[in-house]
């Protein structure tokens, strides 16, 4: 049996961060590493149609992966026909070596370069016992080469295939034409797509977020049901911001972690408007934050900021937020544990950061355009040139003093995809919406993070957003995966998502 090596992520965060305090220079997305996705691969064969249509349909799909940074798992050539499955023992066979590596598959793909035995590619995916992504794919015929010796009729065999596992109750995903070469820039998009797609299954399925404090008393808008995500794989691990402040108490300003944290900080971001005595209660609570995290085993949170921390303890959380999130590890503020869900979505989808936004003010008279704003943890990636600052929202109330730790700046123009998930107490599911568009260049003075967005039919989705009582949150990633994220959500996860344009 060949299996592709697999190339280990493990402590690839730390290093990044590391790197990137010791280098004095701000965190980008490709400071941290691509998880990559590892897919099963089913090769359909038919005795009747070419065999070598099939062992040749094998070698293009593994040197495709291959080129997509993809690693297979597949049964040896030489252990079935043509390296393809198409009795009931080669089934049995290959969903044997997919249960054997089950906890490294991520997905798995079906090729189809002839018609395909669809009673064995069902079989193999019933017998494996997994529950992951499936990709079914039919390469396309040559009208020069439609005799018996190369005629494929994958168009046809497709149909069977996901006849079959329609009768199975397996569920499946499709390209995006009927029939394609397996070396296209079509298919290749789709297998891109696919490979986000598994990554947004399995990486929602066992999440753990932290919550770190009480929700804010003025915030029921972020409300959500700990049962209703637990249902779904997603659990939920608080923590008393008292016991936050408690450990914090205990450090000594001249502790070599709190200092670590102090040039992590500094080497993050221009810090130079910020009094030196709230960049050290920041460190201390950003070593903290590291340190129950670690214990905890969360990677993602959801932090109490409005406004205790500020009356308290004199700083806001935004920057140690932004870090987290420019990491690729996900922090909503307002203790909104949805939204962190719906950064971590379109986190897994992109491999880049994600952040959590409002839906803000209109822009003007154009009815495509409106304003996203926070006060603000944006992650560093989505500025032009941030800094950090006070929170002039709060100011007002607890004093100026007592709130800095904001990164402000006006955000970058460039693709956008926006999503957004809440648990629904009536029907107990879990709901929501994703769609694309762009940020935009357009001139904005103001403060906190504020970037413009323009979005086909965005008075339509305004009104489903307010129809459906959604939050007024929304998180947004700069890059196009909506429909990796939808296909994720409601194919595979079961949740009730709208595809915004339904493109």
């Amino acid at each position: 049996m060949r299996i592709h090596k697999i190339e280990s992520n493990v402590g690839g965060k730390a290093r990044a961060a590391r790197a990137r305090a010791a280098s004095n220079k701000p965190a980008r997305p490709s400071s941290v590493p691509a998880r990559r996705v590892t897919l099963g691969v089913i090769v359909g064969n038919r005795g009747f149609f070419p065999g070598h249509l099939a062992a040749k349909g094998r070698e293009a799909m593994l040197r495709v992966l291959k080129d997509e940074g993809i690693d297979a798992v597949i049964i040896d050539a030489a252990a079935t026909n043509h390296g393809a499955i198409e009795s009931r023992a080669e089934a049995k066979a290959c969903a044997a070596l997919f249960k054997a590596n089950r906890e490294r598959i991520d997905g798995v793909v079906v090729t189809l370069p002839n018609f395909g035995d669809e009673r064995a590619i069902s079989d193999t995916l019933r017998l494996s016992g997994l529950d992951v992504p499936v990709l079914v794919h039919a390469v396309a015929d040559d009208p020069a080469k439609m005799l018996i010796d190369n005629r494929r009729d994958a168009f046809c065999g497709k149909m069977s295939a996901c006849n079959v596992m329609t009768q199975y109750g397996i569920k499946y995903s499709l390209t995006s034409q009927h029939t394609q070469r397996t070396e296209s820039d079509a298919f290749r998009r789709d297998l891109r797509e696919f490979a986000a797609t598994c990554r947004v299954v399995k990486g929602l399925r066992g999440a753990r977020i932290g919550a770190i404090g009480a929700r804010p008393a003025a915030f029921k808008t972020v409300r959500y049901s700990e049962k209703i995500l637990e249902g779904a794989g997603i659990s939920v691990e608080p923590i008393d911001l008292s016991e936050i402040l408690g450990r914090i108490e205990r450090l000594k300003d001249r502790d070599a972690g709190v200092q670590r944290k102090l040039e992590e900080m500094k080497a993050y971001v221009d810090t130079g408007d910020v009094p030196d005595g709230a960049l050290l209660r920041m460190a201390k609570l950003g070593l903290v934050l590291d340190r129950w995290m670690t214990e905890a085993d969360v990677s993602l949170s959801a932090f109490q900021c409005w406004t205790s921390l500020e009356e308290y303890f004199g700083v806001v959380p935004c920057t140690l937020m932004s870090m987290m999130s420019n990491a690729n590890m996900p922090s909503a503020c307002e203790v909104d544990v949805m939204g962190t869900v719906s950064m971590h979505a379109l986190t897994l989808a992109s491999q880049t950061p994600s952040a959590l936004l409002d839906w803000n003010n209109n822009y003007g008279d154009d009815p495509n355009k409106a304003v996203c704003f926070h006060c603000s943890n944006l992650p560093l990636d989505f500025f032009e040139s941030p800094r950090m600052d006070y929170q002039e929202i709060i100011a007002g109330t607890v004093g100026r003093d007592n709130t800095y730790g904001t990164i402000v700046g006006k955000v970058k123009a460039g693709p956008m995809t926006f999503a957004r998930f809440s648990t629904d107490d009536r029907t107990g599911a879990i709901r929501g919406y994703v769609g694309e568009g762009r940020f935009t260049k357009d001139p904005l003075k103001t403060f906190g993070g504020a970037g413009v967005v323009e979005i086909a039919e965005l008075q339509q989705l305004l009104r489903h957003i307010c129809r459906q009582g959604f939050e007024h949150h929304v998180a947004g990633t700069f890059s196009h995966v909506a429909g990796a994220v939808h296909e994720a959500t409601t194919r595979y996860l079961g949740w009730d998502v709208l595809r915004h344009g339904n493109a």
